[in-house]
């Protein structure tokens, strides 16, 4: 038996979960997300706790029981609280701005760059060098992370792009010769 599969989901108050045949539905206050189950799996809602059964003993279904587990778990936690991610921005002259669902970044390059948003996630910028994405799908929030860093990512000499909050830079030595002088 899985032992993430096998322990329970408690849903919090103003959390509404439908199941209409294989596609799952919560609503929340934070916005509605929804999932298609595998046929090797089912849930059993009762009161405010979620059990995730599998119907069968295969290699599938083992496989599939605590991942379905994770991601009902991350949908009731996407619509009652939300997932954020945090980026710093590192380098001079680097910055950016958020106007409606487009984040403009101004990365070193000769033109400055335009990324729009999806639907259901927000952008907002405390200083210019930080940005914190929000919304309810924890997968959509990390790609869009994960797109945003890779306009620039960070380089291990002056440590200069765009960066995770708590990621850490392994930093490299420059030229090492430099200093010898002929």
């Amino acid at each position: 038996m899985s032992r993430i599969g096998k322990r329970t989901i408690s849903v919090p108050s103003g959390v509404k979960i439908t199941q209409d045949g294989s596609m799952l539905k919560v609503n929340g206050p934070q916005g509605t997300l929804e999932m298609a189950l595998r046929p090797e799996i089912s849930i059993d809602v009762k009161d405010s706790q979620i059990n995730v059964l599998r119907k069968e003993e295969s290699r599938t279904a083992r496989s599939l029981h605590g991942l379905s587990r994770t991601l009902i778990s991350n949908m009731i936690k996407g619509v009652s609280e939300g997932f954020q991610k945090r980026l710093e921005i590192v380098g001079v002259g680097y910055k950016a701005d958020v106007q409606g669902n487009v984040v403009n970044l101004a990365l070193g390059y000769s033109h400055p760059v335009r990324y729009e948003l999806p639907a259901g996630v927000t952008a907002a910028v405390e200083k210019q060098t930080s940005i914190t994405i929000k919304g309810p799908d924890k997968q959509i929030v990390g790609q869009v992370a994960a797109d945003i860093r890779s306009m620039r990512e960070p380089e291990p000499y002056k440590g200069k792009g765009i960066k995770y909050s708590d990621e850490v830079i392994r930093r490299k030595a420059g030229k090492a010769g430099k200093a010898g002088g002929k």
